[in-house]
């Protein structure tokens, strides 16, 4: 906005590249905390999941015969290896998007405010809507994800029977069932999980939808708040 309004329309190029270089600084420092950013948080979700993993492991350790009964050991190594894996990697999300994304939302909002308050009542449309439409995709596709970690346990369970008894089966010339049982297996799994995906990657279409509405929305306005000289070009930009 300053390299707009106060370089480019007064024709100062010094004023240009000053604000430029600093602008090309703080990118320098952004990208240094992203990367210091990807490398702490992927040290630590690996940490924790190890951590995670060894108590999962010591607590099975300690079951009771009932506790074995009702759970199977198919669905103990999806717990021990699907499951850990997916809170690494939720975690490891988190702990780089919940300290940043809620600075990045307030601080925003606020220049946006400072710069025109008129304009960014846009917002107050926009944010409603994302924020419903990932409270959907949510609700819906929690389900399909906890049918689809059953299909995982079918499909242990089954790789399990056939290693045990790998040699009742070759002994009893078992082999194509065998393999059609297991095909039939990983065809639930694959089912399951395009079922459960197919929801959750409409989440960035319908954000991109509504961003770029939204700015839409706030060039159509802001054109002609800017035609008539209430915002400036570069608070515009």
């Amino acid at each position: 906005a300053f390299i707009i309004d106060n370089g480019v329309k007064k024709g100062d190029i010094g004023y240009v590249v000053k604000m430029g270089l600093l602008m090309m600084l703080m990118s320098v420092f952004s990208l240094a905390f992203g990367a210091l950013a990807a490398r702490f948080s992927a040290v630590a979700a690996m940490g924790f999941a190890k951590n995670l993993r060894s108590a999962l492991f010591r607590k099975v350790q300690d079951f009771s015969f009932a506790n074995v009964d009702k759970l199977s050991t198919a669905s103990l190594t999806t717990r021990l290896t699907t499951d850990v894996t997916n809170i690494q990697n939720a975690f490891m999300m988190f702990i780089r998007s919940a300290f940043r994304s809620p600075i990045m939302l307030i601080c925003a909002t606020i220049m946006a405010v400072r710069a025109n308050s008129k304009l960014s009542v846009v917002f107050l449309f926009s944010i409603p809507i994302l924020a419903c439409a990932v409270f959907f995709i949510i609700s819906k596709a929690h389900p399909r994800f906890e049918k689809m970690l059953r299909q995982y346990d079918d499909m242990n369970g089954k790789v399990q029977e056939n290693l045990i008894g790998i040699r009742v089966v070759k002994a009893f010339a078992r082999e194509d069932y065998e393999k059609k049982r297991f095909n039939e297996n990983t065809d639930s799994v694959r089912l399951a999980q395009y079922m459960a995906e197919k929801l959750v990657v409409m989440n960035m279409p319908i954000m991109q939808l509504v961003m770029y509405a939204t700015i839409t929305a706030i060039l159509w306005f802001g054109g002609h708040m800017a035609v008539e000289g209430s915002i400036a070009t570069g608070e515009l930009s």
